[in-house]
């Protein structure tokens, strides 16, 4: 069901170890976030912390307990401890599901979708990119970048000080803007995984 890295398996036990006993299982739930780019909680709990819906998956000498409506995302997803310049910890890869045959609905999706075709995409167009809203969720957008923007070095920038800010001034309501692009893969990616 889950596939740990090495890495990633490595400092589960770590931390285990370090509890003396006292936790023996690792506990991971879907907190949020899109379907196409769910939050994840991962926690280390102790006997008593166990219920009787969990289901029990080996995680290569530990046990993994994950609630009936977190299994179908997590069926297939990769585990692993990454440690970057600004951040370290666990970070889990889903396998991503078919997107949605129609475009989101309603009315931040229709007032982000003007933006992005009247101003962003236009613009990046010359790059060869182009930038979709996938999913809407209360006053959050999801979206993704695709031809020459996908593992684009300028992606983040692109991002956060053209795109974001043209959709924060145009549809103010919008709280958070994620980018669900999976940027190590394409033709060009700036890293690889």
């Amino acid at each position: 069901m889950l596939t740990f890295t090495d890495r990633a398996r490595d400092m589960v036990r770590t931390f285990m170890d370090q509890s003396e006993g006292e936790l023996e299982a690792l506990r991971i739930l879907i907190t949020g976030g899109s379907p196409v780019a769910p939050s994840f909680e991962l926690t280390l709990v102790g006997p008593e912390e166990r219920s009787p819906d969990d289901m029990e998956v080996d995680g290569g000498g530990f046990t993994v307990l994950i609630d009936p409506s977190s299994a179908e995302r997590l069926d297939g997803a990769k585990v692993d401890f990454v440690q970057r310049v600004n951040e370290s910890g666990f970070e889990i890869t889903p396998v991503v599901p078919d997107r949605p045959v129609e475009a989101p609905r309603g009315a931040i999706a229709e007032k982000v979708q003007t933006v992005l075709d009247q101003q962003v995409n236009p613009q990046i167009a010359s790059h060869g990119g182009k930038i979709l809203l996938i999913d809407v969720k209360d006053t959050e957008i999801f979206m993704e970048m695709a031809g020459g923007c996908q593992g684009c070095a300028m992606s983040r920038m692109t991002l956060r000080q053209g795109v974001e800010k043209m959709i924060r001034q145009a549809v103010p309501e919008v709280t958070a803007i994620h980018d669900v692009t999976d940027h190590s893969a394409g033709e060009n990616p700036y890293f690889s995984a």
